[in-house]
């Protein structure tokens, strides 16, 4: 399994720190190993062309018992190797053992060797059985013969391992105290990255959608110089456009508050004149032709309509203007009851199911608009299901929270339509009839004002299921 890299920015720091000088380790390791290994390889050749032959070449007079002819070991290393071939065939060969020679027994593949070497005086490594590894030279006799004269490698390899084990620990101990020492280092080189997190997250952090908000100042001992700088010079310009962007828009959010709030308010006052003045008509004691009567009936229940929309628009513009709630005991399971009341005789055709606990539930907020809250719930549910569809108000208490849910088995509200039924104006069938009355604020009041108390409103819908869920603070 292939071991994952460190994905964290200082990580990856230290990794490559503590990689690039492993690499420079590796490279000064095999540098110097390979300087002391030609250095000792050049000693032995020196050795080898001072020696000149001279042992190999008195192996060519056999020792015999009577006389003292015998190889010349005089200032020959132990362990010094010594051949002679004639016509590329090995006739003697021995070994300085204790200060005298010792013949040599070699195989077939060791002959093989020894004739394959060039006779040009340089140096050459061969292995041999019985031996191991040697250093040799060749250079022509006296007699037209080949001697070779070898030495063996087993110091320099002995002192180039003790090398490499000196530099495997004293490179082992300072990648350690590289990567401990690079990783203090990188962790206080980014701490000024880490203050730019931080406050990008503070950022993230603000609700953002809605409402003035008050940003963050901007980072301060930005130098241009470093990259951190940079990153966080960009960040001050960044935050400094959202705020400006952010301030323009709150700015029109609170004009079109205040237009909505105005134009509702004054249309109270002339809506009102023509319902009276339409109820009055229809009031007149003498004959009244149908189609005038008809255009009146139309004009009250159309001016009807609009004074139940500019209730609703001033609504929603005090509670987007903050304005302050009542904060009073409220019986919530009264309001539920009253509320239910009121949807039975508006819609007998239901069937309303109540699921309520034992002992009252109360909550602190303004009972009048928690009842309209509620209210529209249910005339939502009557408005958007058939007749017959069963409709369940539940209201379960919790630890810290009150919850109201308001069920049916009606047909249920499009995906596609559930993200947006809490934003005004919205309806599920934009061709239906007006005849309901229905402004496409209702369910825009009800998140508005439990929002308002401090808690949530939330829906799950599918075929032959909705639920529309309210949470309010314990």
């Amino acid at each position: 399994m292939r071991r994952p890299l460190p994905r964290t920015l200082r990580g990856q720091l230290t990794a490559g720190l503590v990689t690039l000088l492993a690499l420079a380790c590796l490279a000064v390791a095999i540098t110097t190993a390979l300087a002391l290994r030609g250095f000792l390889m050049d000693r032995l050749d020196e050795q080898l062309a001072a020696s000149g032959g001279r042992f190999a070449a008195s192996l060519e007079h056999e020792a015999k018992p009577d006389t003292d002819n015998r190889p010349d070991t005089r200032g020959q290393a132990e362990a010094t190797f010594g051949a002679r071939l004639l016509n590329d065939t090995v006739t003697q060969a021995a070994v300085v053992d204790d200060a005298t020679d010792r013949p040599l027994q070699l195989t077939p593949e060791d002959r093989r060797t020894l004739a394959g070497i060039p006779v040009d005086g340089s140096g050459h490594s061969v292995r041999l059985s019985g031996l191991g590894k040697y250093r040799v030279t060749a250079v022509r006799g006296d007699d037209q013969d080949t001697l070779i004269t070898g030495l063996p490698l087993h110091a320099v390899e002995e002192t180039v391992h003790r090398l490499e084990a000196v530099e495997a620990v004293l490179f082992g101990a300072a990648l350690v105290a590289a990567g401990t020492a690079g990783a203090v280092w990188v962790r206080i080189s980014l701490r000024p990255l880490q203050k730019v997190t931080a406050h990008a997250a503070e950022v993230a952090g603000l609700p953002l959608a809605s409402g003035e908000i008050a940003m963050p100042g901007p980072l301060s001992d930005t130098d241009p110089r470093t990259e951190v700088g940079q990153v966080a010079t960009a960040l001050n310009h960044m935050l400094g456009h959202v705020e400006d962007a952010l301030t323009r828009r709150q700015a029109s959010e609170e004009r079109l508050r205040h237009f909505a709030a105005d134009a509702s308010h004054e249309l109270r006052t002339p809506v009102a004149n023509i319902r009276g003045h339409a109820e009055l008509a229809l009031r007149h004691r003498g004959p009244v032709p149908a189609e005038v009567r008809h255009a009146l009936e139309r004009i009250d229940s159309e001016s009807l309509r609009m004074t139940r929309l500019v209730d609703d628009l001033l609504l929603l513009a005090r509670l987007d203007a903050g304005r302050p709630l009542e904060h009073e005991a409220v019986d919530l399971t009264l309001l539920i009851l009253n509320a239910t009341d009121d949807a039975r005789a508006a819609g007998p055709d239901h069937r309303w199911l109540l699921d309520l606990p034992e002992e009252p539930v109360t909550v602190t907020g303004d009972a009048h608009r928690l009842q309209q809250a509620i209210g529209n719930l249910l005339a939502n549910a009557r408005t958007h299901t058939p007749p017959g569809t069963d409709v369940t108000i539940c209201l379960t208490t919790e630890q810290a929270s009150v919850r109201v849910d308001v069920s049916d088995n009606g047909p249920g509200i499009p995906d596609e339509l559930q993200p947006q039924v809490f934003r005004r104006f919205v309806r599920a069938d934009h061709a239906r009839s007006r005849k309901t009355g229905s402004t496409g604020l209702g369910l825009a009041i009800v998140h508005a004002v439990i929002t308002a108390h401090g808690g949530t409103a939330t829906i799950t819908s599918r075929p032959g299921h909705t639920t529309f869920r309210i949470t309010l603070p314990g």
